[in-house]
């Protein structure tokens, strides 16, 4: 299956047609779901019917906040919000709805806390996934979790007993291994990392976020996120291993402030594909 690129788009129009040419217009074949409310489901048709005929695949809904919120009330006010987002993700055609499995942590939604990997934390996250996939009953998008350097999932293998504890066909991988880069061995070895993920993780996952990662010299040990090609993340590597997946894995920039930030990242993104012999639809 073909890899295709996306990143955010500054839009200079909320014309449905207009959005979607205007990725075409930047050689993008994946898209973040514009804003929409399920209130305007004639909106939420308009924008998947135009990114389908400008063939622009609609990448993922993200439903950011945190499933395991210490208090019980904004727990389940964040679970309804996810149920949402889930529901719009199916209703506009995206690939997935993704989200991190939360954290304990009382100050920071997405910050760590020594139980966000404990058996707690995995019950509760099974549970919470759960509890989205039997609420909406997606028909067509998944509902991904994003790999977390202190919180569930943090590596391949405890990926594959969320998947099996889980056990719904609607449950999937989203794939960001800068995330999983929290030590100098896996900052050295990324490549491998990737290979991993890969190898244990392909026939489940539906999208993917690229960016990358530094280390630097100052002690003790500091890892930084920064632009693609300003790191040490194994590209080539990276989009050998999504372009032999069995799906349509969309690769996905994100985190950059700037159109033209933007625009370097995807050149460089782009001249790793050209090495890796891969090219972005």
């Amino acid at each position: 299956m073909p890899v295709r690129l996306g990143a955010p788009v500054w839009y200079s129009s909320d014309d449905p047609e207009e959005m979607a040419r205007a990725h075409v217009a930047l050689g993008y074949g994946a898209a973040y779901c514009p804003d929409l409310s399920l209130d305007d489901l004639p909106r939420v048709r308009a924008v998947r019917e135009a990114f389908e005929r400008e063939g622009v695949a609609i990448a993922e809904v993200g439903a950011w906040c945190n499933m395991m919120a210490p208090g019980e009330s904004e727990r389940k006010r964040n679970l309804e919000y996810v149920c949402q987002r889930m529901a719009l993700a199916d209703e506009v055609g995206a690939l997935c709805c993704v989200n991190i499995s939360g954290s304990f942590n009382p100050e920071q939604w997405d910050g760590p806390h020594p139980e966000n990997t404990s058996q707690q934390g995995f019950d509760l996250t099974v549970q919470n996934v759960r509890h989205v996939l039997d609420t909406v009953r997606p028909r067509r998008a998944k509902f991904a979790l994003e790999m977390m350097p202190w919180g569930l999932p943090d590596s391949p293998d405890s990926f594959l007993a969320l998947l099996r504890a889980v056990d719904r066909p609607a449950f999937a991988v989203h794939l960001d291994p800068v995330n999983l880069v929290h030590s100098p061995p896996r900052y050295f070895a990324n490549g491998a990392l990737i290979q991993e993920c890969i190898s244990k993780l392909g026939p489940w996952i539906v999208s993917a976020h690229g960016k990358d990662i530094l280390l630097s010299n100052r002690l003790t040990t500091h890892l930084d996120e920064v632009r693609p090609g300003l790191g040490n993340l194994d590209y080539v590597t990276y989009i050998r291993g999504l372009d032999g997946l069995p799906a349509d894995v969309p690769l996905m920039l994100e985190h950059l402030s700037s159109p033209e930030e933007y625009a370097e990242a995807t050149a460089y993104v782009r001249s790793m594909a050209e090495r890796a012999g891969v090219t972005f639809v």
